[in-house]
């Protein structure tokens, strides 16, 4: 691993939650694109990759991205069972809102709004946070996600339950409890930044 830590250049970092698009910036160097070989390309495991200053960066440790990335895109894409996309990103945005990750919460609250068509509902939880009222099975989805961030092992029956209740069998409960906690690393290895101006989604 790199010991180089660097000094983001001057930069406007965002204050509220949105689902603009947002840039980031490291604060350990990326592997130069020129640097990485087959093993890392291969761990990328989608080739465009190589131009994000995020992905090389975590790949710097191959084994540990590709597992990553690998296991992200099984939760989030593979939808043969469980919740729907939509409320997989439900899910990790209110992880990313109860945990302040400005640019996590963009990502997933973007996509949320685009695959549920619930714009206001996702605009709400960005705005009024993890408390916002959205409906039975939407609250049920966040309160899981909040437990499972706050405090994992008090995540228990009664979350299950109401998962149940809402109209989610144990796949989908499976599915949302997987994405809580998905967000944490953006906070720890990179400044996110709105280059003067949120960049459009």
């Amino acid at each position: 691993m790199t010991d180089k830590t660097l000094t983001p250049p001057p930069h406007t970092e965002p204050v509220v939650f949105t689902r603009d698009q947002l840039d980031w910036l490291p604060w350990l160097e990326p592997m130069a694109e020129a640097a990485l070989t087959p093993r890392h390309v291969t761990a990328l495991v989608d080739a465009p990759r190589a131009k994000s200053d995020y992905f090389r960066l975590l790949v710097r440790d191959p084994d540990i991205l590709e597992a990553r990335t690998r296991t992200d895109k099984d939760i989030f894409y593979n939808t043969q069972a469980g919740a729907p996309r939509a409320e997989r990103e439900l899910a990790a945005a209110a992880t990313s809102r109860l945990n302040g990750c400005i640019y996590c919460a963009s990502v997933h609250a973007r996509h949320a709004a685009v695959y549920s068509k619930r714009v206001d509902d996702v605009e709400k939880l960005l705005g009024q946070g993890v408390s916002a009222d959205l409906d039975q099975r939407w609250n049920a989805i966040v309160a899981a996600s909040v437990a499972l961030t706050a405090i994992p092992i008090d995540f228990g029956p009664e979350h299950i339950e109401r998962l149940r209740k809402a109209g989610l069998d144990d796949l989908a409960a499976d599915a949302v409890a997987g994405r809580a906690g998905d967000a944490d690393e953006v906070v720890s290895l990179g400044a996110r930044h709105s280059s003067g101006a949120f960049l459009s989604s």
